[in-house]
Formats: structure tokens, sequence, C-alpha cells
């Protein structure tokens, strides 16, 4: 099935519809975090990424100009296939043509084994973001 994952640029005039519906789904519906903190106005400057199977969106992640990555999120029924994992490397190699020389973000505690398959280490003790746990993690390019 992970041949069948496909990862793009998004762009967040023409995709800002589908790119929320998947964040909406996963961070306000399922995480119950508050709209109010999952739309924060840095999305217009990120650069967005989106993951398809066939025609249906079914994840998103962005980059911040700090060099932030953030908003990862795979739909439920999609977890497990390998979107998630596609659309980080898509990340990382934008981030090496763009010679950013490390990427950090927040991870949900039950997500760092995720983060550190691709090398990224945590730094930082448990803080709460949004109701949930999380660790600072970096990633040297």
């Amino acid at each position: 099935m992970q041949n069948d994952i496909r990862v793009s640029f998004a762009d967040w005039e023409h995709d800002r519809d589908s790119l929320m519906t998947i964040r909406k789904k996963v961070f306000v519906e399922e995480q119950q975090v508050p709209m109010d903190e999952e739309i924060d106005g840095y999305d217009p400057e990120c650069v967005h990424v989106i993951a398809r199977v066939d025609d249906n969106i079914v994840g998103t992640a962005r980059l911040l100009p700090n060099h932030y990555i953030g908003r990862m999120c795979v739909l439920k029924e999609y977890r497990g296939l390998g979107a998630g994992g596609r659309m980080l490397e898509f990340l990382l190699e934008h981030a090496r043509e763009q010679r950013i020389p490390n990427l950090m973000l927040n991870a949900q505690i039950t997500a760092l084994p995720f983060y550190q398959k691709y090398g990224f280490a945590a730094d930082s003790e448990v803080f709460i973001e949004a109701g949930i746990e999380h660790k600072h993690m970096t990633l040297n390019l």
C-alpha cells in the first residue's frame, strides 16, 4: 500500500479547505484540541505538504519558516500505511535542498518513536501543549 501514497507540496490558498478538513478531524475532533489553538495564523507563511491515497487526501504537515515541522497528521483510517513517514521524508528532502541546518518539532509523547526512526532526538522534558504531553525534538541535517 505504501507505493500508493503520493506526497506533494500543497498551496495554502488553493488547498486550505482540504488541509483544514484533515487537521480538524485529527486535532479538533479526535484529540479535542480547541479550534482557537489549532488555528494559529502561521499557515500562510508555511510550506505545506499533502498525502493522498488514490483520490483521497489522507494527511498533511507543514514546515514553518523557523524550521519547525508541525501539524503533522494522518486520518485515523489511513494510519500505519506509511503516509506520515512519506510526508516526513518529503519535508526532510526539502529542508536538505534548502540547506536548512536542522529541523525541530514538538512531538506528542506517543509519536516519539516515529520521529526517532528518522533521527530526531528528544531534547526537553515533557510539557503540555494543547492539553497533550509533548517533548521538543531536533534533527541536525
